[in-house]
């Protein structure tokens, strides 16, 4: 099975078609698509066309994966499947995960990966630090201002509505009112 990958409408298949083609590849599958774009049908049919046993060849690592995690989500789901990659060109040219080396050289990207997935949490973490420093409030925007909770807590106080009839009229579930008259502001 062959994979090819294009960017845009104004490239060309040709020189990696025909890269595969040369390969032996006897079914091809393309896209033309934006590498950051997740829906790719022609991988999603090749990896559907794929058995155990058998080989996807992409001309170029990058034609495979958004990221580096995404490619060895990719390459995972492979193995797992016991499907090997074969890699013809570019960074990564020649891996071959049913030989050694091409599994190591995977090893290393996985680990890379986590690298870059650590980094992530860590830039993430820092990044909310910094907002809650600043005094930001994160998280999903309260359902019920404070003038609301007020509201809702003198009509219970005064037995004029129940809580449920109070959910309503504020169009929030009927937990949502409870949990904010229980942690909202009081006067």
């Amino acid at each position: 099975m062959g994979y090819a990958r294009v960017s845009t409408s104004e490239q060309n298949l040709d020189l990696q078609i025909d890269a595969l083609n040369a390969a032996g590849c006897t079914r091809i599958f393309s896209d033309t698509a934006s590498g950051v774009k997740a829906d790719r049908q022609g991988l999603t049919q090749a990896l559907a066309q794929c058995c155990s046993g058998d080989m996807l060849v992409a001309w170029k690592l990058d034609r495979l994966g958004r990221s580096l995690i995404d490619l060895v989500a990719l390459v995972e789901e492979l193995r797992r499947r016991d499907i090997g990659l074969r890699v013809l060109t570019g960074l990564g040219a020649m891996i071959d995960t049913t030989k050694a080396d091409g599994r190591m050289i995977l090893g290393i990207f996985a680990v890379l990966a986590e690298f870059e997935r650590e980094l992530i949490r860590e830039r993430t973490a820092a990044g909310l630090a910094a907002a809650r420093a600043r005094g930001a409030r994160l998280g999903r925007p309260a359902k019920l201002t404070p003038s609301q909770i007020e509201q809702a807590r003198i009509w219970l106080d005064q037995r004029h509505r129940t809580r449920k009839q109070i959910a309503t009229h504020f169009n929030v579930h009927i937990a949502t009112l409870r949990r904010a008259i229980n942690s909202g502001p009081k006067n």
